[in-house]
């Protein structure tokens, strides 16, 4: 996750409307950074930053393809500053990874047997009652 950098290029037309929860889910990032680790796994300490981060990109990607409520450029002018992952929402687009939490969990080479996460397995497939969590950013089960 890139931090957000800006830039001295001026914001695109539309900007006003989107920055203040922009603003509001960096607060909250920063916050979940400074956090205390205590009690916790090491693992888990990472967990509400990959939570925020992918509310961000969610929120950036929903105005731009879902509710068409942003235009082109500031859509890019998004990417392109940081609050918003370019390469998960690349992903969100392919069927399949429309839910997708993030992606060290489509990656063979973070898991021990070279496959994806576990989170990424159905419900359905799974026995049941079995609690499923994912080690790398505490998703209950992106695949659906």
């Amino acid at each position: 996750m890139p931090k957000v950098k800006r830039s001295r290029k001026r914001p695109p037309e539309g900007w006003e409307l989107i920055e203040p929860t922009l603003d509001e889910l960096e607060a909250k990032l920063r916050e979940a950074e400074a956090d205390t680790h205590e009690g916790k796994r090491k693992v888990e300490a990472l967990w509400p930053i990959f939570k925020i981060h992918h509310q961000r990109s969610r929120y950036v990607y929903e105005l731009y393809f879902k509710r068409k409520a942003i235009s082109r450029e500031l859509y890019e002018y998004c990417l392109n500053e940081g609050y918003a992952d370019r390469n998960l929402i690349a992903k969100w687009k392919k069927p399949g990874y429309e839910s997708l939490c993030c992606l060290r969990c489509i990656q063979p080479r973070d898991t021990n047997f070279g496959t994806t996460c576990i989170c990424r397995v159905p419900k359905s497939k799974l026995e049941v009652g079995k609690i499923v969590e994912c080690v790398h950013c505490g998703c209950k089960g992106c695949s659906g």
